[in-house]
């Protein structure tokens, strides 16, 4: 099979990459010539852990191309994907369509054959219809279920692990109208399932909304249980162990109860607003969603004073060394990443900013200044007033604490990721703040 994947941020890349992996002919199209060029030479505008390897490999066979061309790319397949950017809208949260439907109207315009039109791309109820509408629009003398089909198939991967999730994912949603449509999308997921993977196949809508479902029940997965970790601080109890308590209960799960400072990235935001948006555009309105964005708002301006308070309530002239910028570990993303809310907050305070991240501070340089880069963790520890972990890179997780203690001005960490031990901590003598835990004094 021959498929065209519009797109090559994040989710076409890695879904074109593993698509070729799967047997499948695969022309990534980019209106960026230069980063065609890139992709082209084997450089991967993304951090990704064993992207860069698949797409030499794949590349290297044959099976993955590059171009710029979408007319030709589009001209010869069995599907068309649209995998481009549906940022938010300014001012109202609504997804920006735009990316889309442009894709779509010129998509419309290369069409030979029927050909299955899949959108990748995360969009509100509706979209798939609008697209149809938008494709006959541009060639009236195309009919859909005879010349094209429009396909929802979202994508559900996590940033840091999202070959993993392609190749071995929960399940598989696909909203298609056609059995013809349905028959190409089983036989390019085919080694899925012959994998006993989940596949549900429903109507678009129902799709579309699955996708922004799922995103907002994990936001409101992660809200709640910093919610239960700030009344853990009021009463004393150990978020970690209520999460245990939790998580064990087959209708929870462990999974997104980890108390911290609040969720970023480029899905959870602003699919949440999205969906917000689409239950007020339909009288619907969302009660639980448009609460969870306002408490995990509200998250980083807590996490901030948590410091400002750990630090004796004033970090005026302190510095103060931060690990972690990137919204979650294995990823070279800062979209919307707490970090840079509670740097700003803290250089609103007075604090003088150090720090580190193993990738993430290329990205970070054009959302913050005057921030003194180091090299590595301990590179950033010189004087610090207070060391404050923010994202849970690996690396950060077996720090020489003996040598933490003699660079800083004074031993004490700030947590927010609980990544050590409360007894290892009282152990070291180190005075360590973390997240609905019990603080340990120096």
């Amino acid at each position: 099979m021959r498929i065209a994947m519009v797109g090559t941020g994040y989710v076409g890349l890695v879904s074109g990459v593993c698509f070729s992996e799967f047997g499948v002919d695969v022309i990534c199209v980019d209106k960026i010539r230069e980063k065609i060029e890139a992709l082209s030479s084997g450089e991967i505008p993304i951090y990704e852990p064993g992207l860069e390897e698949l797409v030499r490999a794949n590349a290297g066979s044959g099976r993955l191309t590059f171009s710029n061309d979408l007319g030709s790319a589009v001209s010869d397949t069995d599907a068309v994907f649209i995998a481009v950017g549906t940022p938010s809208r300014r001012g109202d949260g609504h997804a920006d369509l735009s990316y889309v439907y442009a894709a779509a109207e010129e998509i419309a315009g290369s069409l030979v054959g029927r050909t299955v039109i899949v959108t990748k791309s995360t969009v509100p109820v509706g979209t798939g219809d609008e697209i149809e509408r938008r494709i006959v629009k541009t060639r009236p003398d195309l009919k859909p279920g005879r010349d094209f089909d429009v396909v929802s198939n979202p994508e559900f991967l996590r940033e840091g692990s999202a070959i993993e999730d392609f190749m071995r994912p929960d399940r598989i949603v696909v909203g298609a109208h056609s059995d013809y449509a349905r028959d190409v999308l089983r036989k390019l997921y085919r080694p899925l399932f012959l994998r006993d993977t989940p596949v549900l196949f429903t109507d678009r809508c129902t799709a579309e909304l699955t996708k922004y479902a799922s995103n907002a029940f994990l936001a409101t997965k992660i809200t709640f249980i910093n919610e239960i970790a700030n009344l853990c601080e009021a009463v004393g109890a150990d978020v970690q162990d209520v999460a245990r308590g939790m998580g064990l209960d087959g209708r929870i799960g462990s999974k997104f109860l980890h108390a911290g400072p609040g969720f970023g990235g480029s899905c959870f935001p602003k699919d949440a607003a999205a969906l917000a948006r689409t239950g007020e555009d339909f009288g619907s309105p969302l009660q639980i969603v448009n609460t969870v964005m306002a408490v995990n708002t509200g998250r980083r301006a807590q996490m901030a004073d948590k410091v400002i308070a750990a630090c004796g309530g004033q970090i005026r002239g302190k510095k103060i060394a931060i690990l972690g910028l990137t919204f979650k570990p294995n990823t070279d993303d800062i979209r919307d990443a707490p970090s840079l809310d509670i740097i700003s907050a803290l250089q609103a305070a007075g604090a003088r900013i150090s720090a580190y991240d193993p990738v993430g501070m290329v990205a970070a340089k054009g959302h913050v200044a005057d921030v003194s880069w180091g090299n590595s963790a301990y590179d950033i520890l010189g004087g610090a007033a207070a060391l404050v972990i923010i994202t849970e890179w690996n690396e950060f997780r077996a720090l020489d604490l003996a040598r933490i203690k003699s660079l800083m001005a004074a031993p004490l960490i700030v947590d927010l990721r609980n990544i050590y031990r409360l007894a290892e901590m009282r152990e070291e003598g180190i005075r360590y703040v973390s997240v609905g835990r019990p603080e340990i004094e120096q």
